[in-house]
């Protein structure tokens, strides 16, 4: 009894902890090793735990979560490799600074390395890919552990949020008997029950006025360009929007920098840069003096070419998480401060700009751009540029878009214009992996509806143990999956060339119907026959319950052909702008 009411008092200290600091959230596994948490955790009134009996998927199910939430997700499994399933999810939370709790049970030190069942080396599991990792005591029942206990839950929520974000990871050796008393609320209040243990405060990271004021003089009266990769600051759109229209600067923005879609200010965004910075004989006036950028480093590969051609050029890298975020190695300035802050110390600051030639320049080769792109829509035949770009006049107010990666988030990049719908934007773009799609999506549809997902067949198939999610928590989820029997990302790629062995090694067409999958989940299924079926059922699939998959079947040879038919219709249509604005300047 003395060793049930101890490890009661130390693990519903914790919980209790947990949920005083804020963290609302626990995605747990079964297992035998981390009863005692798994127990208190659902009988806490204030945290809502979320059953995955993956580990794989529960890892990406609760980065979706924490993704949705801005906020912490406690991540509860058991000993053994369960715990090393977690790693794809801590990865992807590492370097796409998502706030989680990783709690790990264990074998007690007793148990380790004696070849009992069940017992890995969980010591700093996940490497350098955690903020913080902690090996927690024994469970003991007094005052003094207690008190560690709590303060180093504190510690642990406070050390995910702090900038950047990211996760932690608290390893519990646990002995036997493992199930805790049940019947009495007094070990999670522990006759306090006023708060938090210890309140920290996280600020937000600034640098100096006299810094601000060499900035500003740098900016004054230079042609710049603004770049946006992800970002989800809150304030950051209506700041460097204004921001944007003092300097004179285009804001060229990734889909998921938020900037696409919403009430503010898009008269400056440029959201065709992808195609036309492919061109280099369209764009030999468009060398920038200063480039501002801000967020994770965008998903075009044609922007990363322009960006490193312009070397000469002054780079300020602005980062609220103090990272090294210089993958193109042209940084001439870190500034380690907020964004939205950076923004709003600068624009006092600034004159206006009276002089708009150079931003008008941008506006209208995006705006040619963007009117070629949009002849896409007049394909009669099931297409992956076009299924993007009508996605904006298809998906409601509000709507949550996540996107998986390889050619969906590059395609949504190429056809996914501006719009005042408000549409949130999410992808796994830390490591750039197509683990995990589904359950990340499901993780946020629990939070956030509606909710839709794009993702190619072989995302679909990586993470198919993620649709039970959806049927056992009966969570609403709609799924458009592009279906062209394989890597259709790679068609774009040398290795292309290397037609004896490309579907081999590269293409991997698999042939799966699909529909018995979705049926096995318990989901509705729809293969759109047309663009006017697929408009019908994407409508009714997003206002209805449960799991929706809608599949599209593509070629993706022709996808290849559609794509670069396309550039070259819009490098034409540049070239005739560009001749018409010389033939009005001589007339």
């Amino acid at each position: 009894m003395e060793h049930r009411e101890a490890l009661t008092a130390y693990v519903a200290a914790f919980v209790d902890e947990l949920a005083q600091v804020g963290v609302k959230h626990a995605v747990v596994s079964p297992g035998s090793r981390s009863t005692p948490f798994a127990l208190l955790l659902a009988k806490h009134e204030d945290i809502h735990v979320h059953m995955n009996i993956d580990e794989r998927s529960a890892g990406f199910f609760a980065l979706g979560l924490a993704k949705a939430l801005k906020e912490p997700v406690v991540l509860l499994c058991t000993s053994g490799t369960a715990a090393a399933n977690y790693y794809p999810a801590v990865i992807e939370a590492s370097y796409s600074r998502v706030p989680l709790i990783v709690l790990t049970a264990d074998r007690p030190h007793e148990l380790r390395e004696v070849g009992a069942p069940q017992a890995i080396d969980q010591i700093h599991l996940y490497g350098k890919h955690v903020k913080w990792f902690a090996e927690m005591p024994l469970p003991e029942n007094n005052e003094d552990i207690i008190r560690f206990v709590r303060s180093f839950c504190a510690r642990a929520a406070s050390t995910a949020l702090q900038s950047p974000r990211g996760p932690v990871h608290l390893n519990f050796p646990l002995r036997e008997p493992l199930v805790p008393i049940m019947g009495d609320d007094q070990y999670f209040h522990n006759n306090r029950g006023w708060g938090p243990l210890v309140s920290i405060q996280n600020g937000e990271l600034t640098v100096s006025e006299m810094e601000f004021k060499k900035i500003s003089e740098d900016l004054t009266e230079q042609d710049g360009i603004i770049v946006c990769g992800f970002t989800d600051h809150e304030r950051f759109a209506e700041s460097v929007t204004v921001m944007s229209e003092k300097l004179g600067y285009p804001i060229l923005a990734d889909p998921l920098s938020q900037l696409r879609s919403g009430s503010h200010a898009k008269t400056n965004i440029i959201d065709c840069y992808d195609t036309f910075l492919r061109f280099e004989e369209h764009i030999e006036e468009m060398q920038p003096k200063i480039v501002i950028r801000f967020g994770a480093m965008p998903v075009s590969k044609a922007l990363t070419l322009f960006l490193k051609k312009h070397k000469a050029a002054k780079h300020y890298v602005v980062d609220g998480g103090a990272e090294w975020r210089d993958p193109v190695g042209t940084a001439t300035h870190m500034v380690y401060c907020d964004e939205a802050l950076f923004c709003d110390r600068l624009i006092p600051l600034i004159e206006k700009k009276e002089n708009m030639n150079w931003l008008e320049k941008w506006r209208k080769l995006n705006k040619v751009t963007k009117s070629a792109l949009q002849s896409i829509r007049d394909e009669k035949d099931l297409n992956e540029g076009k299924l993007f770009s009508i996605l904006g006049d298809l998906l409601p107010k509000g709507t949550n878009l996540f996107v998986s990666n390889s050619m969906p988030i590059r395609d949504l990049d190429t056809f996914f214009h501006t719009n005042d719908k408000d549409i949130s934007i999410y992808a796994n773009r830390g490591a750039n992996g197509i683990d995990g799609t589904i359950s990340t999506a499901l993780g946020i549809s629990t939070v956030k509806e509606p909710t839709v997902l794009v993702l190619g067949d072989l995302s679909f198939f990586h993470d198919s143990n993620g649709l039970l999610a959806a049927k056992l928590q009966k969570q609403n989820l709609t799924i458009v999956l592009v279906n062209n029997d394989g890597g259709g990302i790679f068609s774009f790629l040398p290795q292309s060339s290397e037609e004896k062995y490309f579907e081999q090694v590269f293409g991997t067409p698999h042939g799966l119907d699909f529909s018995h999958l979705v049926a096995l989940y318990g989901g509705t299924y729809v293969k759109a026959r047309d663009w006017e079926h697929f408009e019908e059922s994407l409508q009714r699939a997003i206002h209805s319950e449960g799991l929706n998959v809608i599949e599209v079947r593509t070629d993706r040879q022709e996808n290849v052909t559609s794509h670069r038919r396309l550039w070259n219709y819009v490098s034409r249509e540049i070239l005739l702008s560009n001749h018409g604005e010389t033939n009005e300047n001589s007339c």
